[in-house]
């Protein structure tokens, strides 16, 4: 049984199905009818491009992910015919309870393009596999990145991700005490619980300017740190540096250009940003020689330094302007999905190397042994 980081990508995406498929998750009733009678229902007549992409590319990543998991872990079984049918049954219960939700219609036609796209994802993942890339994916793997990778490699893949919902700060991920304070007290509303809520003495200010590009660097510097407790040698270290610093970059450029024009794209890149940019390449080219342990240490204590700046910060009303009109964004926005990783990315990430740090040095967290 090998391990692999198909199963937690599975476990993620399913959660973001779930979040999708039952979003506002309010108003919940019953009809007094089956649920499941959208199968029998006729075709809706009314369809766009956006809905039927959605559906199938939604679950093609599940399929995908799935089929490689299975294939990984039980290379036996039958893995495209079990993604095909867990696939199917996920669908099918996600679409069976919006009947339940007043925002939310279930549909056969969705769940055949669902069902359609996780079995399409498999396929892909079984063609690949046959072709040998999923062999060559594992040689380079075990070339570039220690055995226990799993972890770091998912917290890799999901980074990009978050940046693509606009942040107040760039590449400032976590950001969320304003908001928590403000659904707490929502929550609390009209009870006596409120009264305990505990209150600041001052507002939140903005970030000074020298605040905003020591976050910039930090968040940049963050991914780096993480990669480099993984990968095995300088030179690898160096590449996947420059790699997920232009992840990076082309992911805020993207949501940018969702947000607001493609001409837009960089006009993120201020002043700020690119001093932060230069702080985080030099920080980043320096660490790259540090032993694993040493960088999961300077990363737990950049994290906590970055969130503690940003969340005794305040949102400034443009970024709230921002999110409100923001309709460009619908292709990668999906009921707010992409901001909650954002969001959760840096406290999963937390969570990561504490684990990590209190592991021995046995399992890999000492010196890197760097080749020429």
């Amino acid at each position: 049984m090998q391990k692999t980081s198909a199963w937690p990508l599975t476990w993620v995406y399913v959660s973001l199905m779930v979040y999708a498929s039952l979003y506002p998750f309010e108003g919940w009733r019953v009809q007094g009818i089956a649920p499941w009678g959208f199968m029998w229902a006729p075709w809706p007549k009314y369809w766009t491009v956006f809905d039927v992409i959605s559906n199938v590319f939604g679950y093609a990543p599940l399929g995908f992910f799935l089929t490689l998991g299975f294939r990984r872990t039980w290379p036996r079984l039958p893995a495209v015919t079990l993604t095909f049918f867990l696939a199917a049954a996920l669908s099918w219960t996600l679409e069976s309870l919006q009947f339940f939700l007043p925002a939310r219609v279930p549909s056969n036609v969705d769940w055949l393009l669902n069902t359609a796209g996780a079995w399409l994802g498999g396929a892909t993942a079984a063609v690949l596999a046959w072709a040998g890339a999923l062999a060559r994916w594992s040689r380079f793997r075990s070339k570039w990145f220690i055995d226990n990778a799993r972890g770091a490699l998912v917290l890799l893949a999901l980074w990009p991700v978050g940046l693509l919902f606009p942040a107040p700060v760039a590449f400032g991920l976590g950001q969320v005490y304003e908001r928590l304070e403000e659904a707490v007290a929502d929550w609390l509303q009209g009870t006596p619980w409120l009264e305990w809520l505990p209150m600041r003495d001052v507002e939140l200010q903005p970030l000074l300017q020298s605040a905003e590009v020591l976050c910039v660097m930090l968040g940049l510097l963050l991914p780096c740190l993480l990669a480099f407790s993984v990968v095995r040698t300088l030179q690898q270290r160096l590449v996947a540096m420059l790699v997920l610093l232009g992840l990076g970059l082309l992911a805020s450029a993207l949501s940018a250009a969702l947000t607001y024009g493609p001409v837009h794209a960089w006009d993120w890149t201020s002043t700020e940003v690119r001093a932060g940019l230069v702080m985080a390449l030099f920080s980043a080219a320096l660490s790259s020689r540090l032993s694993r342990r040493a960088c999961l240490v300077i990363a737990l204590v950049c994290l906590v330094w970055q969130l503690a700046l940003l969340n005794n910060a305040a949102t400034d009303a443009y970024f709230s302007l921002t999110l409100q009109t923001w309709e460009q964004g619908r292709f990668i926005r999906f009921h707010g999905l992409i901001q909650w990783i954002g969001w959760l990315w840096p406290y999963a990430y937390m969570l990561y190397l504490m684990q990590r740090l209190s592991a021995s040095d046995s399992h890999g967290d000492g010196l890197p042994h760097f080749h020429s």
